[in-house]
């Protein structure tokens, strides 16, 4: 099969597509091209995958082995730590191999496998901090009534529902992406599979791809916004009636954790999907990439056990076990 390396959304007139070969592999864009850079960048994407599992890890045992952080927050924090080890499995274990081998390229599916994963995984991210979002809501706003309103059956529907509606989405975009015969490349770019430049290599029915990248994508984002930006709307009123700065502070502290993980996570995710839909360089997104797919996975234990004094007691109890 003759290998065509057409530029992005190049698409021949309908007749000449459908004599567009059969793409059986796709090519992902190489970080450096710089040969000498690759030893450094696979000992660097290596560590950076090996301290994020482990700090998640941390964080899950933590939360299991500490009867007094079973409660809703650290629930959500729990899911939250083993979507992120899933999310990074997803891309940077195919990123050293593929660093390892000098090779970019991965076949039709393995490249729509890791796209259905990685939507699933981000998705589930994304509603998971909806959902801590809320739970701080209630924390703050309604305090007394914590615990009545998240009852377990409630954190258990949440997680749940959050599964679902990732699963959904992951679904819908694999069962579209499928229906495409035709596209005007190989070359994607971006270090995997993005779901965003498959759609726009994609040289089929032009409105069915529109629907795909901009309802499911503005309907699943714009439900997690709405609920975070509404969360926290009536979360900063509370606090502001607060009278003492001692109370404002301690109730703010409760929520900055997340607020910072909400601001690089949707921040980063932003950029990349307004630069897949318009003028844009392949770096920049790339960079952009990196931040949501591999360093805010790894930040996000530190993020919330430097800032919280019960997953430090927690963490200091399971060394204790150990040693």
């Amino acid at each position: 099969m003759t290998q065509q390396r057409i530029s992005l959304n190049k698409c021949p007139n309908n007749t000449e597509a459908q004599n567009l070969p059969v793409v059986s592999q796709f090519h992902l864009m190489s970080l450096s091209e710089n040969v000498e850079v690759q030893p450094f960048l696979l000992v660097l994407f290596l560590s950076f995958y090996m301290v994020t599992v482990l700090g998640n890890l941390l964080i899950i045992l933590a939360v299991c082995s500490d009867f007094h952080l079973h409660t809703p927050m650290y629930f959500f924090l729990s899911n939250l730590s083993w979507s992120d080890i899933c999310l990074i499995s997803t891309i940077v274990p195919r990123m050293i191999w593929d660093i390892g081998t000098q090779s970019r390229v991965i076949s039709y599916v393995s490249c729509l496998t890791q796209m259905s994963m990685f939507i699933l995984f981000a998705c589930m991210d994304s509603m998971l901090l909806t959902v801590m979002a809320y739970d701080r809501f209630v924390a703050i706003c309604h305090p007394l009534h914590y615990k009545i309103i998240m009852n377990p059956n409630l954190c258990a529907f949440l997680l749940l529902a959050s599964v679902l509606a990732s699963l959904v989405d992951s679904q819908v975009h694999n069962l579209i992406v499928l229906q495409f015969t035709h596209f005007s490349g190989m070359e994607i770019s971006n270090f995997y599979c993005d779901p965003s430049q498959l759609l726009n290599l994609n040289c089929s029915e032009m409105f069915t791809k529109s629907i795909v990248i901009h309802f499911i994508g503005v309907f699943f984002g714009l439900f997690s916004t709405t609920g975070i930006i509404s969360s926290y709307y009536k979360i900063i009123s509370s606090i502001l009636r607060i009278p003492s700065k001692d109370g404002k502070y301690k109730a703010f502290s409760t929520c900055g954790s997340h607020l910072s993980v909400v601001c690089l996570f949707y921040g980063t995710a932003t950029a990349v999907y307004i630069g897949s839909t318009s003028s844009y360089s392949p770096e920049n997104c790339a960079v952009a990439s990196l931040m949501y797919t591999v360093v805010i996975p790894m930040l996000n234990p530190f993020i919330y056990s430097l800032r919280n004094r019960d997953i430090k007691i927690a963490l200091r109890k399971l060394q204790r076990r150990a040693i």
